[in-house]
């Protein structure tokens, strides 16, 4: 798997969430977080999936948004307890070393939901061998924290978009307003 595959696995699993710009929540139940992984091709249409399942892609996708902020500069501070968790569901979802004479990468040990959430970490872990981890960030505008690809030569991208962007800068200037007072 390429740094580009990885990162587009770790982007489509934490923009899975819900946001006030009407996305809806893809990992609420049991039947979206199997309908999802099924679709993206990462489980079998008979597997069973439970609500802990879904729980647990939830917490997963929450902790990489987390650290995916923190790559924005956003001051994440539950940063502690997502890498915490990100440790722990590292030994909770196994991986294996594949080697090859094209190369190594890593895969799930299990099948099923664990082989699902294990293949996430997995994408993660190959993203960070490469230039690509620290460019993968979540949008900083609070509403949207939608995952994204920092293209910027500086890497100093904070918003998925220039709508968002603008937003933020929206809200920062009215509260300065507000804070000044009438004139």
């Amino acid at each position: 798997m390429d740094e580009n595959m990885s990162s587009d696995i770790v982007l489509r699993f934490v923009n899975t969430h819900a946001d006030a710009g009407g996305r809806r929540e893809l990992f609420g139940t049991a039947r979206e977080f199997a309908d999802w992984a099924v679709a993206h091709e990462l489980l079998s249409a008979d597997a069973v999936v439970t609500e802990s399942d879904a729980a647990a892609a939830r917490e997963l996708r929450d902790a990489l948004i987390t650290v995916l902020l923190a790559h924005a500069g956003d001051p994440a501070p539950g940063l502690p307890e997502a890498e915490k968790y990100l440790a722990q569901a590292g030994a909770r979802y196994p991986l294996t070393a594949v080697v090859t004479v094209h190369g190594a990468r890593l895969r799930p040990a299990s099948q099923g939901v664990p082989g699902v959430l294990g293949g996430v970490l997995a994408a993660v872990a190959e993203a960070a061998q490469g230039d690509t981890w620290r460019r993968l960030k979540a949008c900083c505008n609070p509403p949207c924290h939608f995952g994204f690809v920092d293209r910027s030569r500086n890497r100093s991208g904070r918003f998925c978009s220039p709508g968002c962007s603008s937003q933020t800068s929206m809200r920062a200037l009215r509260q300065r307003r507000k804070k000044a007072g009438p004139r």
